[in-house]
């Protein structure tokens, strides 16, 4: 059974970058043919896509926020990170990790999510 769980700081400042971990459990990040995702959802919002590394370490990124994303793993701790710079409000979400066999799509294990809040 794979698991995915997010962690990191649940406030962050305008203008900071938020930086949060996905720690894969039951399975290995460089497994053929899976992608690790990140998306959110803001309040009263639909869930959005963000990026992912896929098992051979190559990105993807949502066109509309690959200026200011990041996406990197530690395979030794069998661990991926999103980095997501020049925060503002809007970018208060909860934000999730997951596993697929596509960049974006169907996927199959789901971390719990965690709740970021820009704000000063």
């Amino acid at each position: 059974q794979v698991q995915l769980q997010e962690s990191g700081p649940g406030l962050v400042k305008p203008s900071q970058t938020l930086s949060l971990t996905c720690t894969v459990s039951g399975g290995s990040i460089t497994t053929n043919y899976y992608y690790w995702s990140w998306m959110r959802q803001p309040p009263g919002k639909g869930l959005e896509w963000m990026g992912a590394i896929a098992y051979s370490g190559s990105t993807y990124y949502s066109p509309s926020l690959k200026s200011r994303t990041s996406i990197s793993w530690d395979t030794s701790k069998n661990q991926f990170t999103l980095q997501l710079s020049s925060v503002t409000p809007e970018d208060t979400a909860v934000y999730y990790c997951a596993r697929g066999p596509r960049p974006h799509s169907d996927y199959d294990y789901w971390g719990q999510g965690i709740q970021v809040t820009v704000s000063s």
